[in-house]
C-alpha cells in the first residue's frame, strides 16, 4: 500500500495551517483527495506532488482562481498540457518582471541606506573630533 499523510502531517509537512489544506480543498485545489473511514481527509503521494505546484504557484503570486484553473486543466488530462504550459510560460514572465522591480527597488533602497550610513558615520566623525 502507497503511503499516506494525514491533514496535520501533510500541513506540517507545507508549514501551513491545517485550515488551508482544507481551504484547498473546499476551491477544488486537490480534486483527488480520498478520505478513510471515518471520512478524514488522507493525503497520497499524488497530493503531495501536488500541494507542492500549488505552493510554489501561490508563492509566486498566481491567484487562487488562476491556480483552480490549472488543476481543473490536470482534472481534464493531457490534451490541456498545451494549455498549461501556456499558463505557466506566461506565470514565469510575470515572475521574472517582478524580480527586475523588486531588484530595481532593492538598488534604491540600497542607494538610500548608503546615503544615511554616510550621513551616520559623518556624525561620529565630528563627535570625536
Amino acid at each position: 500500500m502507497a503511503k499516506t499523510y494525514t491533514i496535520g502531517e501533510t500541513a506540517e509537512m507545507f508549514g501551513v495551517p491545517e485550515s488551508t489544506l482544507r481551504f484547498y480543498d473546499k476551491r477544488g485545489l486537490l480534486p483527488f483527495i480520498e478520505r478513510d473511514e471515518v471520512d478524514r481527509r488522507v493525503f497520497t503521494e499524488m497530493q503531495i506532488s501536488l500541494l507542492k505546484t500549488i505552493q510554489h504557484l501561490k508563492n509566486t503570486d498566481m491567484t487562487i482562481g488562476q491556480i483552480k484553473q490549472y488543476v481543473d486543466w490536470i482534472v481534464e488530462g493531457d490534451a490541456t498540457i498545451p494549455k498549461r504550459l501556456a499558463m505557466l510560460v506566461a506565470h514565469r514572465q510575470d515572475i521574472y518582471d517582478q524580480i527586475a522591480m523588486r531588484e530595481a527597488s532593492l538598488d534604491g533602497v540600497n542607494f538610500k541606506i548608503a546615503r544615511y550610513e554616510k550621513y551616520v558615520n559623518e556624525q561620529r566623525e565630528k563627535e570625536n573630533d
